[in-house]
């Protein structure tokens, strides 16, 4: 417990000593960073593969690996047969009343022919009128026909609709099974492995865009007077060498609270008890890594 003690101890004295402990002139000092991102499972299920190692560079949208989806897929076959079969189940409204309208047109003809000989005192009243009683009674029995059937399409639309609904969120959770890459970037760290059983929001990986970082720095009030977002400034990370490399950075965020100064920072006005955060993003030729210290000079 001691020998921790010690150890501890030495590594927060180390920490503290990178920050001006080089004969670099400097306003502000922090660490480099970058924006992590922590890709959880959206489906729960057995891995069935993730083929990534912590340090892989990985482009959005990548294929990964994938979880079970063998019953979600199932589920969605059963979906596909009730909706072909309630299609079949639709009624052709045309070709049903197809007979009963020719019956009809067969009427009206008879009924022109009735009221022609009826006009040349060659047909009796009678004729005609059960012709026209007929042809009211296969009209109304028609219109019944119609909306019979278009109110049973309706449902069965309305069925094959729920259908439709019901494997669109099969298809949204079988696309869920599959493990992407949700931006470019590096594997900091790997949570599971294939083979293992996850439920949905486990983390499996983290990964940051390590192309873009950014050094969280500190400034007192005085030098915020002279500093804003979008104002460039030079990086310089300790990178334990005599004639570190400089990048020039560009602040992005300045935090509107102050705060007192990290233990672990160091500012140029050792003073200062109250500090506000500053952002400075920086391209990384591949040399920056996540915890580097760095000088900022405006």
């Amino acid at each position: 417990m001691y020998l921790k003690r010690i150890v501890a101890a030495a590594a927060l004295f180390l920490a503290i000593a990178g920050c001006g402990s080089r004969e670099i002139e400097f306003d502000a000092c922090g660490q480099i960073d970058a924006t992590d991102v922590t890709v959880s499972a959206e489906s729960g299920g057995m891995i069935l593969s993730l083929d990534i190692e912590e340090g892989d560079r990985l482009v959005e949208g990548q294929r990964l690996g994938a979880i079970d989806s063998a019953q979600i897929w199932l589920q969605r076959q059963e979906l596909q047969k009730r909706k072909e079969g309630a299609l079949a189940r639709l009624v052709d409204i045309d070709r049903q009343l197809a007979p009963s309208i020719a019956q009809l047109e067969s009427l009206r003809k008879d009924h022109e022919r009735f009221a022609s000989l009826l006009s040349k005192d060659a047909g009796t009243r009678k004729q005609l009128d059960d012709n026209e009683s007929q042809i009211a009674v296969l009209e109304g029995q028609i219109a019944a026909q119609k909306q019979t059937y278009a109110q049973q399409n309706d449902a069965t639309m309305a069925e094959i609709g729920t259908y439709e609904v019901q494997m669109a969120q099969r298809d949204d959770q079988l696309k869920k099974c599959r493990i992407t890459a949700p931006v470019s970037g590096k594997v900091l760290a790997k949570y599971a492995e294939a083979g293992e059983s996850v439920t949905s929001g486990k983390p499996l990986f983290r990964m940051a865009d390590m192309d873009r970082v950014y050094v969280r720095a500190y400034f007192s009030t005085s030098q915020l007077a002279s500093l804003a977002v979008g104002d460039k400034v030079t990086v310089i990370p300790d990178d334990g060498t005599d004639s570190p490399k400089e990048y020039e950075g560009t602040v992005t965020w300045i935090s509107d609270e102050a705060e007192f100064t990290p233990k672990n920072i160091q500012t140029r006005d050792e003073r200062a008890d109250l500090v506000y955060a500053v952002k400075v993003s920086l391209k990384n030729d591949g040399n920056l890594r996540l915890g580097m210290y760095a000088y900022i000079r405006k």
